[in-house]
């Protein structure tokens, strides 16, 4: 997936997107620094860090890091090669990020409820948790079927198979080369409801703030097919006590 992840055809890679999703991180982070989950090959990070905000990041793979420190720029934002949801590294952070559905890459409740508490351990007081991610398109699933078409072409077809017990969605994606043999790749994911990240929050401490049809400020609707969503860590005496406690929220 490194190797080809910078050739995405998807909007996410469009110029425009990248640019109000650097606007509205830039704006999330008050001009303080910021951390991202996930940093992959640096699609959004080195824009952003090109605007002046410091980036330092977190991710799995090498293969990926390996391509954003190949990058112009790239030597120059700190990344830490670790499980996100788990890796703890240096500093207090006005903005810690997630973006482009990576916090489904978290297979289990557990995990990603790990994420939040992990993001706000590195939050400042004041600071923002900021996540995209999409809205489970259950609502495409004919009565006793799974699965759900999202991309169709004479190059190849995508879909994703839901298992509405576990709320596991395996995303397939099914590509024709140009010598006419197929390739196939399957990419595993837990999706998660807006008011499941809601409770999430709240777990760990954080307190809702905004949520968003899309970068754009777009209004967030029944129809929307993505999310993005603002949590805040309370400052001072407006932080919470410990979740379970006779005297919490």
């Amino acid at each position: 997936m490194a190797a080809r992840y910078d050739d995405g055809e998807g909007p996410e890679f469009v110029p425009g997107t990248i640019a109000r999703t650097v606007d509205f991180l830039y704006a999330a982070s008050g001009g303080g620094a910021a951390l991202e989950f996930g940093v992959g090959t640096g699609r959004i990070a080195l824009p952003l860090a090109g605007r002046g905000v410091p980036v330092r990041g977190i991710d799995l793979s090498r293969a990926m890091t390996d391509r954003l420190r190949a990058k112009p720029g790239g030597a120059e934002v700190p990344v830490t090669v670790g499980d996100f949801a788990q890796t703890v590294v240096p500093g207090t952070y006005a903005l810690v990020y997630l973006v482009f559905n990576t916090l489904m890459n978290l297979p289990t409740q557990e995990a990603q409820l790990a994420c939040f508490r992990n993001a706000a351990r590195h939050l400042a007081p004041g600071g923002r948790f900021v996540v995209e991610v999409m809205v489970p398109e259950l609502r495409g699933l004919p009565h006793g079927r799974n699965t759900v078409v999202f991309g169709t072409g004479p190059e190849g077809w995508a879909y994703t198979e839901y298992d509405t017990v576990t709320q596991r969605a395996d995303c397939h994606y099914l590509r024709v080369t140009p010598d006419g043999r197929g390739s196939h790749r399957t990419v595993p994911f837990r999706y998660v409801w807006p008011a499941e990240l809601d409770l999430m929050a709240r777990l760990a401490g954080l307190r809702a703030r905004e949520r968003w049809g899309g970068w754009g400020h777009e209004p967030f609707t029944e129809t929307s097919r993505a999310h993005v969503s603002v949590w805040q860590k309370p400052v001072g005496t407006e932080e919470r006590v410990a979740p379970g406690s006779p005297t919490s929220a």
